[in-house]
């Protein structure tokens, strides 16, 4: 049981906008699970005023604050400070009688309390969503000072403190259901730094730096990408305060991968230009980012989001779905969900040599997962592509291989070039400049971050977006600097 009493009103309140934690889960109904938050929420703010955005901490933001979990009006826009950001904890609304529809406990209600013996399993599944929230922000903690326009420092900023809010909902949940070992997991939460040798986060993709905004666009698009499958498949969780909290993150992460696939399609536009503008002409003499190095930035997040799936065989996963805490990606709509009977067929390596292997599908489904995933990155490529097309450009855009460059998972072991053939891992090497960036690549995208903070105007390696944000243009003036 959890140490905080289940008041009866909880996770039903109306939205409470002006008491010192937002929330429509009814705080001031549960004394101490309100005082216990209460009392995090300082060392949150030392964390995010020592490693949130760096430069306009203290500048007017035109940021969009949740005010409600419903469809329509649940944001409003306004001038905010970042630290003065009223985070809080939503929930979306609950659904009457809802039954648990996937696993081995299908049927039964959902849970609105921790069964005990699954309470180190959903305990491990929050924590490690959890953790990529601050984890984001940390990456991106400098970005703000090259940020190539007004409305780009904006929508990094809007990621940003969203991230923030996201951090605070899973936090609830450690709070609210799991006792000292909760507060002990959410405390550790903000002791954890993105790279830290000697504490570092606990998955590789938010340990990797994030310093030009092309990296940033390419993190929004995939990493944040995995984001929303992993949220889509928690949304579907019998334990229904995990899934209702999802539901909504859900509403606010449909923006940063907007960001994402917008802003790497802003980039390849302006390089289509410049190529076309100027036949035979090195597109970095023009001050812009030539495609091989889009590629090989495209080639570095979209692998390392795919590690963030987990091993394409996993038991851990099976359990999971067997325990009805994390479902697949839109499980409604699926015609069977207990997943058994049931095979998938994997690629593995054995004896030097790519084979196929049937897998139970409970074992599999981080693969389908990751399925569901491809399909929708390989859309955002097609819309790329698409801008050099109109171009009149031969050249294309590609995803590579699931197998190149993985560091979690049945191909970690093995090298694989980018169309995912077996290779030495020696040739590996001889050719991962060519296939991932290199320092150079790194240090000529930094050496093109020059800042442009007038209003209206955009730096030259990039277009202008087609429209800002809540109705308003690209010449406004979204952060007061």
């Amino acid at each position: 049981m959890p140490e905080f009493e289940p008041g009866a009103k909880r996770n039903m309140a109306d939205v409470d906008r002006f008491s010192k934690i937002p929330n429509n889960v009814n705080l001031t109904g549960d004394k101490r699970l309100q005082r216990a938050l209460e009392a995090w929420q300082p060392a949150y703010l030392e964390w995010w005023n020592e490693m949130g955005p760096a430069l306009a901490q203290d500048k007017d933001v035109w940021l969009r604050t949740a005010i409600s979990v419903d469809a329509d009006g649940w944001a409003n826009f306004d001038y905010v400070k970042m630290p003065e950001y009223r985070w809080g904890i939503f929930l979306a609304h609950p659904i009457a009688d809802r039954k648990i529809h996937f696993g081995d406990n299908i049927g039964k209600p959902v849970f609105q309390e921790v069964p005990g013996e699954f309470r180190n399993m959903l305990r491990r599944i929050i924590v490690t969503q959890a953790d990529t929230e601050p984890a984001s922000v940390e990456q991106q903690r400098q970005l703000a000072k090259t940020a190539p326009s007004l409305l780009d420092m904006r929508n990094l900023f809007q990621v940003n403190v969203e991230e923030g809010r996201h951090l605070w909902a899973m936090v609830y949940l450690l709070h609210a259901f799991f006792g000292k070992d909760g507060r002990e997991e959410a405390d550790e939460l903000l002791r954890r730094r993105a790279g830290d040798p000697d504490k570092p986060r606990i998955l590789g993709a938010f340990n990797q730096p994030c310093h030009d905004w092309v990296s940033f666009f390419a993190f929004t698009m995939f990493t944040d990408r995995d984001g929303k499958y992993q949220l889509a498949s928690l949304a579907e969780s019998g334990f229904d305060p995990l899934a209702r909290t999802c539901k909504f993150m859900l509403t606010e992460e449909a923006h940063h991968l907007s960001v994402g696939e917008t802003g790497l399609m802003r980039v390849v536009r302006r390089t289509a230009e410049l190529m076309q503008q100027n036949p035979g002409k090195d597109v970095r003499a023009l001050g812009g980012v030539d495609l091989p190095t889009i590629q090989k930035i495209i080639n570095f997040w979209y692998t390392y989001s795919l590690d963030l799936f987990g091993g394409e065989i996993s038991s851990n996963t099976a359990d999971f779905f067997a325990a009805s805490l994390k479902g697949r990606y839109r499980e409604d709509l699926r015609a069977e969900h207990t997943a058994m009977g049931q095979v998938k067929r994997i690629p593995v390596v054995e004896d030097g040599k790519l084979v196929e292997k049937e897998v139970a599908l409970r074992n599999a489904l981080n693969e389908s997962l990751r399925d569901d995933y491809v399909e929708d990155c390989e859309r955002a490529v097609r819309r790329w592509n698409h801008e050099l097309e109109k171009a009149g450009l031969p050249d294309r855009l590609a995803l590579p291989s699931r197998r190149f460059h993985r560091h979690q998972g049945e191909y970690s072991r093995h090298a694989f070039d980018p169309a995912g053939n077996l290779i030495d891992a020696k040739v590996f090497q001889a050719r991962h400049d060519e296939w991932l960036p290199s320092e150079a690549d790194l240090a000529y995208l930094r050496s093109i971050m020059v800042p442009v903070h007038e209003i209206g105007k955009i730096a030259g390696w990039i277009s202008a977006p087609a429209r800002g944000v809540d109705g308003k243009p690209f010449d406004y003036e979204y952060v007061k600097l």
